[in-house]
């Protein structure tokens, strides 16, 4: 029987590199085949390739305005949707439908090709390059565009704001706008097949950040200047950002936090926690970066207000209740206390989830739950 020493971190580091390498060259012109076995949610991509957009594979939506996979899938295995943000390779696709960590994504790929476990095996190996991205200069591009973005944006105080203050109102929202969230006059809106310009609209701004609070990207949500959704097929967006950069754990810190923090997918739904409870909020864009969510040191109780989504074949509770569960598991093995809530009542026939909003605009206030009533649900967990 061999016997292996314990390696160093850096020899693990060096390991995983060249296993990782190995991987992505066996993957390489065969994406079609490894996410039809290992992400049979993503298939109505495939077919579609090159012709239309699908729904998306995780949070669903219509066809024709959700998810698509780049023009250079074969090689890449890469895709977007437009509202969780661009997937770089196929690794990545593979963690974001699946929900696994980039080990779990590497081993399945090398299993696929190779039979067996595909685990990775404590051994030591050569340097192994390090995988690439985006150049340069398409790092520098997108940085620049989030800058001027940011830079052109004005507060929601500004008497230019308005359509934003209408639609937050027209959505039930009636305290102080908080000054994270920014306007911009008229924000760029790109067709997703021609990437060209088709109008521009107003828009609310909101940073995301990494769990460090670096920033990472911006989420748009492109308006009327009514106080409505503008009529785009995807008014609600992250830009693109550099590939050195990531959001995954992070959130856009809608306000100041303590040792209690709750999250939520959205930022109407997150500001609708505040304002029902006033217990602080942050919203993580969507269900895939709910259930990654890392709360900050200072953190010692997680509250989730998940949405109640349909159930799916991939999601047997819906979307937002298994991302939750996740995350609940995962920051009790962290060392906070947490706990997720999901709204009473049925979903409305013609619509696909339940929100904390919609709470907010059926009951008011005295449809969340207290503070002190989460807390005492916690310690009988505990």
């Amino acid at each position: 029987m061999t016997a292996y020493r314990r390696l160093t971190d850096a020899e693990w580091r060096e390991h995983w590199q060249e296993y990782w390498s190995e991987a992505r060259n066996y993957a390489a012109g065969n994406w079609d085949s490894v996410l039809r076995a290992l992400a049979p949610q993503v298939s109505p991509a495939l077919d579609a390739l090159g012709k239309r957009h699908v729904a998306c594979p995780v949070h669903g939506g219509k066809n024709g305005d959700g998810f698509r996979m780049f023009k250079d899938f074969h090689q890449t295995g890469g895709g977007v949707c437009n509202t969780c943000g661009r997937f770089h390779d196929g690794f990545e696709i593979l963690k974001w439908a699946n929900g696994w960590s980039a080990r779990e994504a590497v081993e399945e790929v090398m299993s696929h090709f190779k039979g067996g476990d595909g685990k990775l095996r404590p051994r030591p190996i050569a340097v192994a390059p390090q995988p690439t991205g985006n150049t340069r200069e398409e790092n520098e591009k997108l940085a620049l565009s989030l800058n001027r973005a940011w830079l052109d944006s004005l507060p929601v105080t500004s008497r230019e704001a308005e359509p934003l203050r209408r639609y937050l109102r027209n959505r039930g929202l009636s305290i102080q706008i908080p000054e994270t969230l920014r306007f911009h006059p008229a924000l760029a809106y790109f067709d997703p097949e021609t990437n060209r310009i088709i109008g521009r609209y107003p828009a609310m701004l909101a940073m995301v950040t990494s769990p460090e609070g670096e920033p990472v990207t911006i989420h748009r949500t492109y308006l009327t200047n009514d106080g409505c959704k503008a009529n785009v097929a995807s008014p609600k967006k992250l830009m693109a950002y550099p590939d050195v950069r990531t959001v995954t754990g992070g959130a856009i810190r809608m306000c100041q936090h303590g040792r209690v923090l709750a999250v939520a997918e959205g930022i109407e739904t997150a500001w609708a926690v505040v304002q029902a409870t006033g217990i602080p909020t942050w919203p993580t864009v969507n269900a895939v970066m709910l259930g990654l969510f890392v709360p900050p040191p200072s953190v010692e109780q997680l509250i989730v207000f998940t949405d109640k989504d349909r159930p799916s074949q991939y999601a047997p509770k819906g979307p937002g209740q298994e991302a939750a569960i996740k995350l609940v598991r995962r920051a009790w093995e962290m060392g906070v206390r947490a706990t997720a809530i999901t709204p009473k009542g049925e979903i409305p026939a013609d619509a696909k989830s339940l929100d904390w909003l919609d709470v907010l605009r059926r009951d008011g206030p005295e449809g969340f739950p207290t503070l002190e009533a989460v807390r005492r649900s916690m310690l009988k967990v505990a």
